[in-house]
């Protein structure tokens, strides 16, 4: 079956199920089969990307203070050991 006949019959099918049931018994159809879909993905919802995001921006700049702490630090030893 080539890959026109194939997306020819499936449309067919589509609308064939589209006229012979009513319109919240499709959307409720694909919502379940999107759903389906989705969580056989690796997604997280925005709320959970949103949190991460800030937990990852606070966890940055915490980091970029004690690499300045540090650099500082060791400024300070090699200055002691100089003298």
């Amino acid at each position: 079956m080539d890959m026109n006949s194939f997306f020819n019959d499936l449309q067919g099918k589509i609308n064939q199920a589209i006229e012979s049931s009513p319109a919240k018994d499709i959307e409720k159809n694909v919502k379940a089969m999107m759903t389906q879909g989705f969580s056989k993905l690796d997604l997280v919802t925005r709320e959970e990307f949103d949190i991460q995001s800030q937990v990852l921006a606070k966890t940055r700049s915490k980091l970029d203070a004690l690499e300045k702490r540090m650099a500082a630090l060791e400024s300070q030893l090699a200055a002691q050991q100089a003298q």
